[in-house]
């Protein structure tokens, strides 16, 4: 049987190092740990926060994240379509989540702020009313995704086919909207 751990706050810990026990965060802190290379499978988030952690070739098999918040994270190629599925809800505000992967992931209403996105798959995602703010899209895969009210106003160097993925309601900002015309080879001109 899990662990459970409740209210608790864990700082400066090096999991890379140190065993990280497997169980449930309740409400839990963590703050400028260490996650390189641990497996987090079968572990459980709820409503928990992590500031300023390592999550570099992390194992998330399995792991829930419910109604979790990351800051300041560094998450390199993370596979979040590995992570349990029923209740995940996580928000990212400063973290660099490139070359992560978020194929057929439910991120209805969540939140990007001031993200770095590199080569991001989200292909098959359903981003119905996400918020890209201030977030860098370069290079990421958007296929077949759900973008109805998703929010791309203050994006930057996004770049899909408008054609197969779902939009209506989907907003974007001038001049950056642009680059979705850039298949049809039109002249736009001032």
């Amino acid at each position: 049987m899990n662990e459970l751990y409740e209210d608790e706050n864990f700082s400066n810990l090096n999991y890379s190092q140190d065993r990280f026990n497997i169980g449930e965060y309740d409400h839990c802190t963590f703050t400028s740990c260490d996650f390189s290379n641990v497996k987090l499978s079968g572990a459980t988030f709820l409503s928990c926060e992590f500031i300023n952690c390592n999550f570099t070739g992390v194992e998330m098999q399995k792991t829930s994240f419910q109604e979790t918040f990351f800051d300041g994270c560094k998450m390199l190629g993370l596979g979040f379509n590995t992570c349990e599925s029923f209740g995940f809800s996580v928000k990212f505000k400063r973290c660099n989540l490139s070359h992560s992967v978020f194929y057929r992931v439910n991120l209805k209403k969540t939140l990007f702020d001031h993200c770095q996105l590199d080569q991001v798959d989200f292909a098959e995602a359903d981003l119905q009313e996400a918020l890209f703010k201030e977030s860098d899209l370069n290079g990421s895969t958007f296929f077949n995704s759900k973008l109805q009210k998703c929010n791309f106003k203050t994006a930057k160097n996004y770049s899909f086919d408008l054609e197969e993925n779902m939009l209506k309601g989907a907003k974007f900002s001038s001049p950056e909207v642009l680059r979705l015309l850039k298949k049809y080879k039109i002249k736009i001109e001032n």
